[in-house]
C-alpha cells in the first residue's frame, strides 16, 4: 500500500479541502469544502480524487477498492459521527448519495445515485425513525430504479422502448387511477419495489444487492465508469476538457425533500442565466427530490414572487390560480426563502461571480448540495463580468478574463428563434464552418443563387465543395452548405470573412447537379425546397427556422474598451470589400491583415476582362486585357482603403492558379466562348492547358508574378494609384504590398524589384508619394527556416497559417474531412490542426521565422493571416511568440480582440 492521499471529508464547518483544490476533488468537491469553511449549511460527507478515476482505468476496479477500502471506512465513520446515524444499521439509518464532479462543469453528462444504503430490513427502520412509512419506501423505489439503471445497467431493449422502470410506474399508477408518482400510496410503492427487483433480474440477470457496502462499492465504481459514457466523451469533445482530468466521486449524507409539506428541494441562480440580470431566481418543489425538478416528473415552481407571476403570465394562469397552484418559495416557505436569499449572496459575494446551486428542505432544515459558477449565454456572460466590475466585485484584469471569447459568437451573428427550433427537425451535421443561422431555398449554382436573390428569395447555396467561382452566388446566399471540405475550405474562409452562416464536410449528403437534387439519409430535397443551417455547432434542418439578429449592447462595447486598455497584440482583419472592411472596422479592427485581390474579378464584366489576359498568346495580349482590369482594380482599392482610412491595408498579389477563373463544365466553356468570340473547343483546348497535377503547388503566387510580371506591375498600379489619388483628396492610406508563397529569397527580390519600378514611375505621374510596404507571406517551411535571409529585403511578415499547416502536416486542408473524424476519435491528433495552430510543429516554425528575421532586421513587422488568427489558443501563441498583429475573419475580430487581453493580463 502507497501513503497517497485518495479521499477528502468535510462535514460540521470542517473540511480537508478548500475551493482552489478542484484539480485534485473537482467542481463539486472543492467547493462543498469550501461551503463548509464559511459557514454554508452542508450535509458531511467526502470526496474520492480525480486521480482514482484514472486508477480505476489503468489498475482496474478490484485493486481501487482495495486501495480505498481503508480511507472509505474512516471516512463513513466520521460521518456517522457526525449525523449520529449508522450507515446499514436499521435503528439508526444513514443513507447517502453518490455523485460525480470534474474540475470543469459538466451537468448531466455522468451518473448519480441518491437513497444508497436501503434494504428491506433499513427501509423499514427508515419508516420507524421517521414514522413516514410512505417517505421511506419513496425513497426505496427511487433507490432501486437509479441503482438498477446506473450500476447494473438495465436499459430499454430499443431506442423505441420505454425505460422498463417508467412502464412498471406508468401502469401502477393507471391501476390506481392516478397521474403524479406522488399520489401513489405506500403500498403502491412496495409494490413498486417489487416490480423494480424483478424487473432487474428478468432483463440483466443480476440481483438488487442488499449489503449497503457491496452497493456504496458498485455505485462508486458506476460513477467512475460513467467518465467513459458516450454523453460525456461528447461534451469533453465539445468542450475540450482532456480525458485525463477524469472525475472525482463524492459521497454525502442524504437529506430529504420528500418528507412532507415542509421538505423541499430545488435549484437556483445567483443572477439570470440567459440575461446576465441581476436578479435571484431558480425552481422548487415542494415534497420532492432532486431529480424531480430536472426530470420534467412534475411541474416546478418559481422561488421568487416576481419571478412566479412573470412565469404564470407567461402560461396564462390568473393571479389566483398561480397562489393556489404554483405559489413561489417566497409566499410557501417565507423564513426558508430569506435564509437561501442571504446565503445565495453570500456564496455569490465569496466567489465573486454569478453561481448556480442546488438546495434541500428537509423538514424545515435547508441544506445545501452543490454550488458552481453558473453556465450562461454570451450575453450574459459580457454582463455579469462588467456587472461585477462596476460593482466592485472584480477588477478590471478579471472581468477580462471571465469572459470566454468563442462565446462572443453568440452577440454577433443571427440567432435562431428557440421556440421554433424546439419544432424543427435536424437532418444531418457537417463542420461548424461559419457561426449564425440561416434559413432559405436550396440552390445548386452560384449564378442561380444570384438570380434568385436578385427576384426576392433567401437561398441557401449547396455545394459538392465550392471555389472562388461561386463567389457571387455565396455572397447573395443566406448560408453555404457543402459536402467536402473543412474548417479552412474555400467555402469556410470566405463564408467567415463575409460573416455568412456555413456548415462544411457534410459527408451524408449527395448532391446531384443534373437532378438538382440533395440526397440525406433517405429524404430527397429539390431545388427551392427550404432547409435551415447552424452554423455554429453544424447542424442542418428540414424546412424553415425562424432566425432574428442578434443584438449588440452595452456591455459589449465596454468590454472591447477594456481588451483596448490591456492588448498588445493588435487585431486586423481579413476583408476582400468595403463591406467587410467596414463591419470589422465596427468590431474594432486597426487595419486589414489580408485583401485577397482575386476575390475581386469574380463579377461579370471583371471575369471576361480576366479571362482575356489568361488566353491571350503573348504579352501584348496579356498587357491589353490587363489595362482593362486596371481601372476595376484600383477602383476597389480606393474603396477599400477609404474605408480603413489610416489604418494599413495588406494586399495579397494574385495568389491562386489560372485554372480557378475558368469554367470547366460545357456551359460554363460555351458561354465563355460566346463572350471571347471563339470557339468551344478552343476554349476546351486552352482550359486543359492549365491542368495541373497539383495545382496548389503549381503555378500560382509569386511563381505567377514571377512568369508573367506584367500581372504584378498592373496590380502594383492599382494599388499606389488608389492610394496616391486617396491621398490627395485629403485621406491617409497605408498600403502593403504582400508576395505570396514564396520559398528562396530570389523570388521576393524578383517580384520587389517589378514592384518598386512600377512604383517610381506611378509617383512621377501623380506628383505624390505615398508611404508602403513590401512583404511576404511566409506559407512555405523553407521561407520560414530561411526567413533571416529573406527579411534582408522584405519589411515584414505575414503567416499565412493555412498553407503553412498544410505543408508542415502534408494534409491537404480540403481533403482532410476524409479522415479527421478518424483521427480525433483515435487520439492521433487531439484537435484539426487547421483550427488549433500546431505549437510543436508550425508554431516552432513560425517562432523561428520570427526570431531569425528580427536577427536581421529589429524593425519586422510579424502577424498572422490565417484562420488562425480568431482562435482564442492560437492567438495566445502569437501574443507569446511576440507577433504584432494577427488577422481574421470580421466576424471574428471581437473573439481575437478578447483573447489578445487575455493572453496580455495572464502573461
Amino acid at each position: 500500500m502507497d501513503n497517497q492521499k485518495r479521499v477528502f471529508t468535510f462535514g460540521n464547518g470542517h473540511a480537508e479541502g478548500r475551493a482552489d483544490m478542484r484539480n485534485l476533488l473537482g467542481g463539486k468537491g472543492a467547493n462543498l469544502a469550501e461551503m463548509n469553511l464559511i459557514g454554508i449549511p452542508v450535509p458531511p460527507g467526502f470526496t474520492i480524487t480525480t486521480e482514482v478515476c484514472n486508477e480505476y482505468y489503468e489498475i482496474g476496479r478490484e485493486k481501487v477498492i482495495a486501495l480505498l477500502s481503508d480511507e472509505i471506512n474512516k471516512s463513513l465513520r466520521l460521518i456517522e459521527e457526525n449525523t449520529g446515524m449508522k450507515f446499514g444499521d436499521p435503528e439508526k439509518p444513514l443513507l447517502l448519495s453518490v455523485r460525480s464532479g470534474a474540475r470543469a462543469s459538466m451537468p448531466g453528462m455522468m451518473d448519480t445515485i441518491l437513497n444508497l444504503g436501503l434494504n428491506d430490513e433499513v427501509v423499514e427502520g427508515l419508516a420507524r425513525k421517521t414514522n413516514n412509512p410512505r417517505f421511506a419506501y419513496d425513497a426505496y423505489r427511487r433507490f432501486v430504479q437509479m441503482y438498477g439503471d446506473v450500476v447494473l445497467e438495465l436499459k430499454p431493449a430499443s431506442k423505441e422502448e420505454i425505460d422498463p422502470f417508467e412502464a412498471i410506474i406508468d401502469q401502477v399508477k393507471k391501476e390506481k387511477g392516478v397521474k403524479l408518482d406522488n399520489e401513489l400510496e405506500t403500498e403502491d410503492l412496495k409494490r413498486l419495489v417489487t416490480l423494480f427487483k424483478a424487473a432487474i433480474i428478468e432483463h440483466t440477470g443480476k440481483r438488487f444487492p442488499d449489503d449497503p457496502m457491496e452497493q456504496l462499492w458498485g455505485a462508486i465504481c458506476a460513477v467512475f465508469g460513467s467518465w467513459m459514457n458516450e454523453r460525456a466523451i461528447l461534451y469533453r469533445k465539445m468542450e475540450g476538457i482532456p480525458q485525463e482530468w477524469g472525475t472525482a466521486v463524492t459521497v454525502m449524507a442524504m437529506v430529504f425533500g420528500n418528507m412532507g409539506a415542509n421538505s423541499a428541494t430545488g435549484v437556483c441562480f445567483s443572477r439570470d442565466a440567459a440575461t446576465g440580470e441581476d436578479i435571484f431566481n431558480g425552481e422548487w418543489l415542494v415534497n420532492a427530490q432532486g431529480e424531480d425538478v430536472v426530470a420534467g416528473i412534475r411541474t416546478p415552481q418559481q422561488i421568487t414572487l416576481e419571478g412566479s407571476r412573470r412565469w404564470a403570465e407567461l402560461q396564462g394562469f390568473s393571479e389566483e390560480e398561480r397562489r393556489e397552484k404554483f405559489p413561489s418559495m417566497e409566499e410557501a416557505m417565507p423564513e426558508i426563502y430569506k435564509e437561501l436569499d442571504a446565503l445565495q449572496t453570500k456564496l455569490e459575494n465569496h466567489y465573486r461571480d454569478m453561481q448556480d446551486m442546488e438546495f434541500t428542505v428537509q423538514e424545515g432544515k435547508l441544506w445545501f448540495l452543490q454550488t458552481r459558477n453558473g453556465k450562461r449565454t454570451g450575453a450574459a456572460m459580457v454582463k455579469i463580468a462588467m456587472d461585477l466590475l462596476q460593482q466592485g466585485m472584480i477588477d478590471e484584469k478579471t472581468a477580462i478574463k471571465r469572459c470566454e471569447p468563442l462565446k462572443l459568437d453568440e452577440l454577433l451573428h443571427p440567432v435562431f428563434n428557440k421556440k421554433s427550433l424546439q419544432e424543427a427537425k435536424e437532418l444531418t451535421r457537417g463542420l461548424p464552418a461559419s457561426p449564425g443561422a440561416a434559413c432559405g431555398q436550396i440552390v445548386f449554382f452560384a449564378d442561380e443563387a444570384v438570380k434568385w436573390h436578385k427576384d426576392g428569395h433567401k437561398v441557401i447555396l449547396v455545394r459538392i465543395e465550392t471555389s472562388p467561382e461561386d463567389l457571387a452566388g455565396m455572397a447573395e446566399a443566406e448560408g453555404i452548405l457543402t459536402a467536402r471540405g473543412g474548417m479552412t475550405s474555400h467555402a469556410a474562409v470566405v463564408a467567415r470573412g463575409m460573416g455568412k452562416c456555413c456548415v462544411s464536410g457534410a459527408g451524408a449528403i449527395n448532391v446531384d447537379y443534373k437532378k438538382r437534387i440533395v440526397e440525406i439519409d433517405g429524404l430527397i430535397l429539390k431545388e427551392g425546397d427550404y432547409i435551415s443551417l447552424n452554423g455554429t455547432n453544424g447542424s442542418v434542418y428540414k424546412g424553415k427556422i425562424a432566425t432574428q439578429a442578434a443584438e449588440l449592447s452595452g456591455d459589449f462595447a465596454a468590454l472591447m474598451d477594456l481588451c483596448a486598455k490591456y492588448t498588445r497584440l493588435k487585431v486586423r482583419t481579413n476583408a476582400d470589400t468595403p463591406q467587410d472592411a467596414e463591419v470589422a472596422r465596427r468590431f474594432g479592427a486597426v487595419g486589414i491583415g489580408l485583401c485577397r485581390t482575386e476575390h475581386m474579378f469574380f463579377d461579370n464584366e471583371k471575369i471576361v476582362a480576366m479571362r482575356e489576359m489568361i488566353l491571350a498568346d503573348d504579352i501584348e495580349g496579356r498587357r491589353k486585357a490587363l489595362n482593362k482590369l486596371l481601372p476595376y482594380q484600383k477602383e476597389d482599392f480606393k474603396a477599400i482603403f477609404k474605408t480603413m482610412d489610416g489604418c494599413p491595408v495588406n494586399v495579397r498579389l494574385l495568389d491562386p492558379p489560372l485554372h480557378e477563373f475558368v469554367p470547366h463544365d460545357k456551359k460554363g466553356q460555351a458561354i465563355m466562348a460566346e463572350e471571347m468570340g471563339v470557339t468551344p473547343e478552343y476554349i476546351k483546348q486552352r482550359v486543359d492547358s492549365l491542368y495541373e497535377h497539383n495545382p496548389m503547388l503549381g503555378l500560382r503566387g509569386c511563381r505567377l508574378g514571377n512568369t508573367y510580371p506584367e500581372i504584378t506591375q498592373m496590380q502594383t498600379r492599382a494599388i499606389l494609384t488608389a492610394a496616391c489619388e486617396l491621398k490627395k483628396e485629403g485621406f491617409d492610406p497605408h498600403p502593403e504590398i504582400m508576395v505570396p508563397l514564396i520559398g528562396i529569397l530570389y523570388e521576393f527580390e524578383a517580384q520587389e524589384k517589378v514592384i518598386r519600378q512600377e512604383a517610381a514611375a506611378i509617383f512621377a505621374e501623380q506628383g505624390v508619394e505615398v508611404e508602403f510596404k513590401i512583404g511576404t507571406m511566409i506559407e512555405i517551411p523553407r521561407a520560414a527556416l530561411t526567413s533571416n535571409r529573406i527579411a534582408t529585403r522584405a519589411e515584414y511578415f505575414s503567416f499565412g497559417t493555412n498553407d503553412l499547416t498544410q505543408m508542415t502536416f502534408g494534409y491537404s486542408r480540403d481533403d482532410i474531412a476524409t479522415f479527421l473524424p478518424i483521427y480525433l476519435e483515435k487520439k492521433i491528433l487531439k484537435v484539426d490542426p487547421f483550427q488549433v495552430l500546431d505549437r510543436a510543429g508550425v508554431g516552432q516554425l513560425i517562432q523561428m521565422s520570427v526570431e531569425k528575421g528580427r536577427s536581421v532586421r529589429p524593425s519586422l513587422k510579424c502577424g498572422i493571416c490565417g484562420e488562425h488568427g480568431g482562435e482564442p489558443s492560437s492567438v495566445h501563441f502569437c501574443h507569446e511568440v511576440g507577433l504584432d498583429y494577427v488577422s481574421c475573419s470580421p466576424f471574428r475580430v471581437p473573439i481575437a480582440r478578447l483573447a489578445a487581453a487575455q493572453a496580455a493580463v495572464e502573461e
